[in-house]
């Protein structure tokens, strides 16, 4: 019965909320974890529940994990309240608390660098891939919105690339010259090259397929790595450089929230603490009187 319970909430998640394949993926780890450890999800209660946090806890699983996987439970069991199967018991349970950690940014420099280095890609996968790391930061995409994208969605012409964003909430989002040149001489040259069906999407692997947000992790790096650099850059990376010097250039708040997607404004303020903490780096390194002598 639990199982059952479990693949139409999945099913759910997918038809209605429109949530991912690594969403998917990742809410049925936790949750099957929860039933493994707790029993069936019709009988379990607060206590019990409660429980299952501490012992999380005392495991050695870090906080933020714990978080993740009690609100994880939490949107479940609020599922099940509002089908009638059961209550919440877990709808007022605190996550622990933790301190948030800052996302990871590349400064200025070290993304003109790599994009120097993915201009010079040699073959269809070459362009490829200047064209993908052109994309993710010029657009500020997620990985999932940038292997979704089809061909009717690229506005080349006005600059704009129409992503499908979390919840499968639409946006449109502009993308500069650097970008547009990069995409063009990718969908002239190089997708035909890689084309071996009839399929709409806009990156391709070297079967013709559709990239997987795996492959597209290791295309990321790949080309970090031919910098000089050994940091393990995500595609993620680029999109909080994207975030972040946008604020440190200038751009408004609540404009980067709308361009990034993000539901709430408190989600895009993350990257006003990254921006501060990078000034005042460059504060300290670069003024006369930034230190006692």
């Amino acid at each position: 019965m639990s199982r059952d319970l479990l693949e139409e909430y999945l099913r759910y998640l997918t038809a209605v909320q429109g949530c991912s394949e690594h969403t998917i993926r990742a809410y049925r780890s936790d949750l099957e974890q929860f039933q493994g450890q707790v029993g069936s999800v019709l009988s379990v209660d607060a206590k019990r529940i409660r429980h299952w946090l501490l012992e999380l806890g005392e495991s050695g699983v870090a906080a933020r994990t714990v978080a993740r996987k009690l609100s994880v439970v939490r949107s479940w069991m609020r599922y099940l309240e509002r089908e009638g199967i059961r209550d919440n018991p877990a709808r007022r349970m605190l996550a622990p608390r933790f301190r948030a950690r800052l996302p990871r940014v590349l400064t200025m420099d070290e993304m003109a660098a790599m994009m120097e280095t993915a201009t010079r890609g040699q073959g269809a996968l070459g362009i490829r891939n200047w064209a993908i790391v052109e994309t993710l930061y010029g657009a500020g995409l997620r990985s999932q919105e940038t292997i979704g994208m089809d061909l009717k969605d690229l506005d080349l012409e006005q600059g704009i690339l129409r992503v499908l964003g979390k919840g499968g909430k639409p946006r449109e989002v502009p993308i500069g010259s650097y970008g547009i040149r990069a995409l063009t001489q990718y969908l002239t040259v190089a997708r035909p090259q890689l084309l071996r069906r009839s399929i709409q999407a806009v990156f391709l692997n070297h079967r013709g397929g559709r990239l997987t947000t795996r492959s597209l992790r290791r295309i990321v790096k790949a080309t970090m790595l031919k910098t000089g650099t050994s940091r393990n850059v995500s595609p993620h990376w680029l999109r909080h450089s994207y975030a972040t010097h946008l604020l440190m250039n200038g751009a408004d708040l609540r404009v980067v929230q709308e361009l990034l997607g993000h539901a709430s404004l408190k989600t895009t303020q993350i990257y006003t603490h990254i921006s501060q903490d990078q000034l005042t780096r460059v504060y300290q390194n670069a003024h006369p009187r930034a230190h006692h002598t």
